[in-house]
């Protein structure tokens, strides 16, 4: 029965034996900033539970096998990589529309989650260049080549919803002519090529509550079609998917002249 619950629990969920709550976890962003955001200060107040009970009550500990599941550990893990080892985002920049043109730009944005979208959050407008052009004889607008929100949305998706058991990274690749973002994993649960944008299943539960609970996710299931909504605002072509069954890739092509 105990093998068909844990089997029965996405990914997220399942305690990570080998892990302890002593070394593998960083509590200060935990206990500073989540938990105030999910949790009451008079609930806070007078339940007096432990941290690990804190932790057990968001998804987060296994008070039965007292270590961490893989949400605490992808959310405030002091090293996740070495339990999930594909846990980072693989970001590189060509200059030319092709890989086989010459790489300008490459890095590997790693920690945990909560420090990867902090980094993220600060890396993305580095990529959006701002073009000035006339809107009058005597004044000029600024047009982004992207709009922050679309490549914001569809980054956040492929962390939010890609498959934490493959040793695969998810990739930003930027080119001159477009961005593509792929997430390692297939479509998931109900969704499928035709309902994808407009069905919801949620591979990583306990990661997108902690998303939305930390700001990174406005509405569940909008992302994709805030990012199309922005994409036809600032004048560039609809965002495109494309689907595998280790994948989800997303391009967004540049805003044309």
């Amino acid at each position: 029965m105990e093998r068909r619950i844990s089997g029965s629990q996405t990914f997220d969920q399942r305690p990570c034996l080998g892990s302890t709550i002593e070394e593998d976890l960083y509590l200060p962003p935990f206990r500073d900033e989540y938990l105030p955001r999910v949790v009451s200060p008079e609930v806070l107040a007078e339940n007096g539970r432990t941290v690990p009970e804190q932790l057990a009550s968001l998804r987060l500990f296994d008070l039965k096998r007292h270590v961490p599941t893989y949400a605490g550990l992808l959310l405030f893990g002091v090293n996740p990589l070495a339990f999930a080892p594909g846990a980072y985002v693989q970001v590189v920049r060509y200059d030319g529309p092709g890989v086989t043109d010459t790489v300008v730009d490459q890095k590997e944005i790693g920690g945990n989650l909560t420090t990867q979208l902090r980094k993220l959050d600060e890396y993305l407008p580095l990529l959006i260049e701002e073009p000035m052009r006339a809107a009058g004889p005597m004044r000029a607008e600024v047009v982004a080549t992207y709009p922050r929100l679309a490549l914001r949305e569809l980054t956040w998706n492929a962390l939010l919803h890609r498959n934490y058991e493959s040793t695969a990274p998810a990739r930003l690749t930027v080119f001159t002519d477009r961005i593509e973002i792929q997430s390692p994993g297939g479509l998931y649960g109900e969704v499928t090529k035709q309902s994808f944008g407009r069905a919801s299943a949620y591979r990583n539960p306990v990661l997108a509550e902690a998303m939305k609970a930390l700001g990174y996710v406005e509405r569940f299931g909008a992302g994709v079609q805030r990012s199309r909504e922005a994409m036809a605002r600032n004048g560039n072509p609809p965002p495109e998917f494309e689907f595998d069954d280790a994948y989800v890739l997303a391009t967004l092509r540049r805003r044309p002249a």
